[in-house]
């Protein structure tokens, strides 16, 4: 007799047909690098793994759970490339949930660099979307961590952020349409590169952000920008958190338009990469206790982008705000600037258990948070490390927590939502947000009826309930 949990041999016939002997993994071997999250926060089981090649396949698959219903293990986790840092992509401890592969679906559609759009699948890497976007000589803006991993229907799902924020905003930014299969197997098309389309409700922005809750993005349009033709990058060592953020806004009022991404490390942080990541240097004088990454970018020809970075750190170098800088010669020292940056996560990871907090404030609000969170941790748990870093120029900081040294991770980790919760209210008092890039997922679904509860969380639960009455859509995220 079959476990009650899992899909009927029916359902399982049917998906067969539709997806062919490539399409529809069963074997545990196969399964397992889709039932656990790249943190190793969450490990789940699953009776199988959907991998459609066409949006038709993926809808007929979703048609067929619909018809057989949640309470027949029908119930669908869509799967990207698997990056989620709360979890937002991983299926049931019980096997009761399809496990739904986007990977096969990562064709490059249409590219037009008049119009300056890009049509991909959701499927295709966030890196194979700026790769085509190059090739046409252009730039798709966004940029994060795990490009080369992070797939662009998890990317819009999860409404990612990433380093040039302050310049072109988050992923809903530089979306113009979308393509998704809705919970009963119909296909949305709203794939349209219309820059004005006033025509009753925003539906492309219920599902950027909705983590697969509402529905499955198969494709997207795409805003691309012009190539930029200039860039500078610095690594200045500054005084504090405070001379960090006098430093951006000084940027600001010299040049807002050539900031492309203005970041905030400390210097524990950037101890804890030069310990663990091989091949990083330090390319200033001596190690300081803060950091900042400051890069600008144009598409103007002989902007003097050197000159402009030159004069705003000679200024803030006379005023006490820099202590020392070093400016890129080459793009191979601009990318071993930004290695020091993007190398924190894995170096936490290296050096032991870490609590996450991606969590954001007003940006004039960024130094009281470090400070405020920093000693309201240290009262929690005597040795805990502040490890705070991230993207001062948009008010997003990931202020993560290292466990203290000699202590049991697990025992550390069995802390975390007091822990997350400490920070929270500092952040909450700063009138910030608990959640700013990264999602909700399977971490954080607890904190929304404290933070988003009343109104605000009724009417997500009616979207939810008008558009997936049966629950089906990636069940036990996002909403408590």
């Amino acid at each position: 007799m079959p476990d009650a949990n899992q899909p009927s041999p029916a359902l399982f016939e049917r998906l067969r047909a539709i997806l062919g002997p490539r399409g529809l993994l069963t074997d545990p071997a196969d399964t397992a690098p889709h039932v656990q999250d790249w943190r190793r926060l969450y490990r789940g089981r699953t009776a199988a793994v959907l991998r459609p090649a066409t949006t038709a396949e993926l809808a007929a698959c979703v048609a067929a759970c619909a018809a057989a219903g949640a309470a027949a293990g029908a119930a669908i986790v869509p799967q990207g490339g698997n990056t989620s840092m709360v979890g937002g992509a991983v299926p049931a401890e019980d096997g009761s949930e399809l496990v739904l592969s986007l990977a096969r679906l990562n064709r490059v559609r249409a590219i037009d660099p008049i119009d300056l759009t890009l049509t991909i699948e959701a499927g295709a890497t966030l890196k194979a979307a700026q790769t085509a976007a190059q090739d046409a000589g252009c730039l798709f803006p966004l940029s994060i961590g795990s490009e080369g991993t992070a797939q662009i229907g998890g990317i819009l799902s999860t409404n990612a952020g990433g380093n040039n924020t302050v310049r072109y905003g988050n992923a809903r930014d530089l979306v113009l349409g979308l393509e998704v299969v809705l919970p009963d197997g119909r296909i949305w098309n709203g794939l349209r590169r219309l820059r004005k389309d006033n025509t009753g409700y925003c539906l492309r922005q219920l599902f950027v952000g909705a983590e697969g809750t509402l529905g499955i993005i198969t494709a997207a349009v795409l805003r691309l920008v012009p190539r930029p033709r200039e860039t500078a990058v610095a690594l200045c060592a500054v005084a504090s958190p405070e001379a960090a953020l006098a430093l951006f806004h000084r940027m600001q009022t010299h040049d807002p338009a050539a900031i492309q991404a203005f970041e905030y490390m400390s210097g524990l942080g950037l101890r804890l990469v030069l310990k663990h990541i091989p091949g990083v240097t330090l390319p200033l004088a001596a190690p300081a206790e803060h950091y900042a990454l400051i890069e600008l970018a144009t598409p103007r020809p002989n902007a003097g982008l050197r000159a402009t970075l030159e004069a705003v750190l000679e200024a803030a170098l006379d005023s006490g705000e820099v202590l020392d800088a070093a400016i890129a010669e080459s793009e191979a020292q601009r990318a071993a600037i930004w290695k020091l940056r993007e190398e924190h996560t894995e170096a936490q990871k290296r050096e032991g258990a870490s609590v996450k907090n991606d969590v954001s404030v007003p940006v004039s609000k960024v130094p009281e948070l470090i400070r405020r969170a920093t000693l309201a941790c240290a009262a929690l748990m005597p040795g805990i490390r502040a490890v705070p870093f991230g993207h001062m120029g948009d008010g997003n900081i990931h202020f993560n927590l290292q466990q203290p040294p000699g202590m049991d991770p697990a025992a550390f980790l069995a802390r975390d939502h007091a822990i997350m919760d400490t920070v929270g209210d500092v952040v909450r008092d700063l009138d910030g947000s608990f959640s700013a890039e990264h999602g909700i997922g399977k971490l954080k679904p607890y904190m929304m009826p404290d933070w988003r509860g009343g109104a605000e969380l009724d009417l997500m639960q009616r979207i939810k309930q008008a558009i997936d009455p049966q629950g089906l859509m990636n069940p036990g995220k996002v909403l408590p």
